[in-house]
């Protein structure tokens, strides 16, 4: 039976007139109004040549990124990030790389044998991925870069730090974010292994401190046509004062402690003969981890020199390679007033670009955010950019100064 028009507004009033159907349609509104309000362009910090080149090429740089709206402030992003991001199913070849020194790292292959766009293994472009503190190859944002990279033809190899990809330290000595050996090693493999295939590195937290450390020590003998760093913390110092903010600590720092001691007990046998492993346990924050650990494994006189040797932001002008940095302005490991704005502005190798939200590797957007996010996608945006139009690239980043935001 069909019902007269005044039957049908009288039905459609009651029902937006319920409690619950309002409460619902406010929120909604009020997510989608913050949706929309939140939304910003990301700041671009760098030479007007690699600028052209990334607005040609990597147009995502001048897109407004949206973050999630119920998922507000950069502690929530970075909390959410952990709880909801899926896990891409990656299938790894382990290789067990020996170091100079006598110990071993462990490397994880994505050959892409299957690729369409580059069939040819020697030829295929690689991308070397570098995790966070104490992630390792299975860390989501990991599998995440691994599907954007395979998807487009190329190799993946991720290189887990010393002690935190499974295999047993043969030597006492684990990783810190200024120690770059490890790495020169690991590139100097991938380069011998396929040395006619483009090398591309992306490193993540701790892992772009150590890809800019290392970036910074090679220049121009780098092995490298392009890097990227996501949610670097440029100044140790300011970053160790930020997590040591109460709430800061009590989400962050705490939890990242237990699991850097968390190692350090597994590798206890082998760690105690050059370090008081039950001193190192004791500890309550990542200073305090440093300086009882840290400080002491690579012969630092303090915790503070090591700091000072671990930042990044002050090294930059010693790199040579192009290099495409993302940090979020409410990210609670790397404060806004530490990004190198400054010195990204008269390098024309350097491109700095900071968004208002994001928090420390969240950058989630859309309203369920569960897969492939803003960072990932740029990722792997830039990567297609350097890899298919490198010649533009390297013309781009050899030009004359001019700075552009």
């Amino acid at each position: 039976m069909l019902l007269s028009h005044a039957e049908l507004w009288r039905a459609c009033v009651e029902y937006i007139s319920r409690p619950c159907t309002l409460l619902i349609g406010a929120a909604t509104a009020a997510l989608y109004y913050l949706w929309g309000r939140q939304g910003q362009t990301p700041v671009l910090v760098c030479g007007e040549g690699f600028r052209v080149f990334l607005l040609q090429y990597c147009p995502m740089v001048s897109e407004r990124f949206r973050p999630t709206p119920w998922c507000w402030g950069g502690r929530l992003q970075t909390l959410l990030r952990v709880l909801i991001k899926s896990r891409p199913s990656v299938s790894y070849r382990n290789e067990l790389m020996r170091t100079r020194d006598g110990g071993q790292v462990s490397l994880d292959w994505v050959d892409n044998v299957e690729s369409v766009c580059y069939p040819d293994g020697s030829v295929r472009p690689t991308i070397l991925i570098l995790p966070g503190l104490t992630g390792n190859s299975r860390q989501t944002y990991v599998l995440h870069a691994v599907r954007q990279a395979t998807r487009r033809g190329y190799r993946c190899v991720v290189f887990n730090n010393r002690g935190f990809g499974g295999e047993e330290l043969l030597t006492p000595l684990t990783f810190c974010a200024a120690d770059t050996s490890d790495l020169e090693q690991v590139v100097t493999h991938l380069k011998h292994t396929h040395p006619h295939a483009p090398l591309l590195a992306t490193g993540v937290s701790l892992g772009g401190m150590l890809l800019l450390n290392y970036l910074a020590r090679k220049g121009k003998e780098a092995g490298l046509v392009a890097g990227v760093t996501m949610s670097v913390s440029w100044d140790t110092l300011e970053s160790c004062a930020s997590l040591e903010q109460p709430i800061n600590w009590l989400l962050f720092n705490r939890h990242l402690t237990r699991n850097l001691c968390r190692a350090i007990q597994r590798h206890r046998k082998i760690l105690e003969t050059v370090v008081d492993v039950d001193h190192v346990l004791k500890a309550r924050s990542i200073r305090e981890f440093d300086e009882r650990y840290t400080a002491v494994m690579f012969g630092y006189e303090s915790c503070l020199e090591y700091y000072q040797a671990a930042s990044p932001a002050y090294k930059l002008p010693q790199t040579a390679v192009p290099i495409l940095c993302l940090n979020a302005a409410d990210d609670p490991f790397s404060p806004k007033h530490a990004l190198p704005v400054s010195l990204a502005e008269r390098l024309p190798n350097v491109a700095l670009l900071v968004t208002s939200h994001g928090g420390h590797i969240g950058f989630l957007e859309g309203l369920f955010p569960r897969g492939e996010g803003y960072m990932e996608r740029l990722f792997g945006q830039f990567a297609q950019a350097v890899f298919e139009h490198p010649n533009a690239l390297q013309e781009a980043c050899s030009a004359p100064q001019h700075t552009a935001q």
